[in-house]
């Protein structure tokens, strides 16, 4: 069973910078596809970025492009979401999942997802 674990939430001004990790177990991590997605109070779970597991290949929202950062560390089997240049609307609880598929930007492409950490950015 896949278990994906997710840390590194909290409060930050606007501005600041956050780095999230996703600790995953239980898959052939490095075969996968690996996302983060986000839900912000009354609005629907939405794509923040994911990794292939193809040479590694980035996939970005528009939203986030040039200000977040997604890694993973093979050895450690930890997915990372490097988060700068903060925004309140980045508010949100953001969740780490796992995709059967090579690549995948869809919610629905993921299968496992983690309990979801709460990012809180203050104007």
């Amino acid at each position: 069973q896949v278990q994906l674990v997710e840390s590194g939430g909290g409060l930050v001004q606007a501005g600041g910078s956050l780095r999230l990790s996703c600790a995953a177990s239980g898959r052939t991590f490095s075969r996968y596809a690996m996302g983060w997605f986000r839900q912000a109070p009354g609005k629907e779970r939405q794509f923040v970025a994911a990794i292939s597991w193809i040479g590694g290949t980035t996939y970005y929202a528009d939203s986030v492009k040039g200000r977040f950062t997604v890694s993973r560390d093979k050895a450690k089997n930890t997915l990372y979401l490097q988060m700068n240049t903060l925004k309140p609307d980045d508010t949100a609880v953001y969740y780490c999942a796992s995709s059967p598929l090579a690549v995948g930007v869809g919610i629905h492409e993921y299968d496992y997802w983690g309990q979801g950490t709460q990012v809180t950015v203050s104007s």
